[in-house]
């Protein structure tokens, strides 16, 4: 599959106790696990769930639009990206670049 282009998203990571959750701000997708790799793991793989479906309902456009994200045609440098530090020890904020794939019907 081809790269059509790049989002900055913000994935935070929160631990309850033996549990983790872990939401993606920019798209809304959240997941929980039992493990930081897990919910790392779990929500990267939700992320890319929701984008290949957003396009292969063809409603990507109307929902970058209407969420504000905007898409970059090269990959941004990493000084373009925020990177936050931890609230506290449960909390962990993770800023990443997510590659757009062109699906095989696009």
């Amino acid at each position: 599959m081809k790269i059509r282009g790049y989002i900055k998203v913000t994935f935070v990571f929160r631990e309850h106790d033996d549990r983790w959750t872990g939401k993606c701000l920019e798209l809304g997708t959240a997941t929980f696990g039992k493990s930081f790799e897990d919910i790392k793991e779990k929500l990267e793989d939700a992320v890319l769930c929701h984008l290949n479906t957003l396009e292969d309902l063809g409603e990507r456009q109307r929902f970058f639009k209407e969420h504000k994200i905007k898409i970059y045609p090269h990959k941004p440098k990493a000084k373009e990206v925020e990177v936050c530090a931890p609230y506290n020890s449960r909390i962990l904020v993770q800023p990443r670049i997510q590659p757009l794939m062109a699906t095989a019907t696009a």
